[in-house]
This record gives C-alpha cells, sequence and structure tokens, in this order.
C-alpha cells in the first residue's frame, strides 16, 4: 500500500517562504512522476507544480511560476515544493501525489493521472 505523507505547512506572512516535503512509502518511487495541488476552501483542487520521475522536467500553474520550485531525492524517497514569496491566495491545504503510470514521457497536470494522494498539509498566508 502506498503512502504519502506531507509535512512542512503553517502560517506566514505575505512574501515569507515555506518549505513543504512529501515522503513515499513505496520502493519504486524513482519510476513515477510526482505532483504537488492545492485546494482553497470553496474552491476546486488545482495543479500547482509537477516534476518528472527522473527529476529532469518541471512544470508549474502559471499562478507559481517564479515563485515556487518542486524537487526530489529519489534516494530518500522525497518531494519537496518551495515556495517563497508567498500571497494571500496561495493559502489552501496542499497535498501531494504519485502519478498512476511508470516511466510516463508526457507530464501531466490532471488529477485523474494521479493515483495515491497524502492528507494534505495546510499553509496559510497573511496579509
Amino acid at each position: 500500500q502506498v503512502q504519502l505523507v506531507e509535512s512542512g505547512g503553517g502560517l506566514v506572512q505575505a512574501g515569507g517562504s515555506l518549505r513543504l516535503s512529501c515522503a513515499a512509502s513505496i520502493r519504486t518511487f524513482s519510476s513515477y512522476d510526482m505532483g504537488w495541488f492545492r485546494q482553497a476552501p470553496g474552491k476546486e483542487r488545482e495543479f500547482v507544480a509537477g516534476i518528472s520521475w527522473s527529476g529532469g522536467s518541471t512544470y508549474y500553474a502559471d499562478s507559481v511560476k517564479g515563485r515556487f520550485t518542486i524537487s526530489r531525492e529519489n534516494a530518500k524517497n522525497t518531494v519537496y515544493l518551495q515556495m517563497n514569496s508567498l500571497k494571500p491566495e496561495d493559502t489552501a491545504v496542499y497535498y501531494c501525489a504519485k502519478r498512476r503510470d511508470a516511466y510516463t514521457i508526457i507530464l501531466s497536470m490532471a488529477g485523474a493521472s494521479y493515483d495515491y494522494w497524502g492528507q494534505g498539509t495546510q499553509v496559510t498566508v497573511s496579509s
């Protein structure tokens, strides 16, 4: 059974930074793209950032480009999301997710492409 556990959320002032981590309990972690999504109260879940299984490709939602950085350490089965210049509109529960298929060529921002999700970590940005 795959488990994803996020950590690193919290309360931060606008302009501040946070680093989220997601630890995965899966032997073949390095075979799968990973993604970060978020959901704000009253809004639909949205894609934030993704990284290919090799770590060689990354992709971001337009709203976070230039401020957020996704990375992974396959030796530690962990994916990170470094969030800088945070804004109040970044307030949400952040989820990491594992891509359904291994060794994919085409990256995906669609939630339906991911089969396991963490429990989420709350990020609150005050103005």
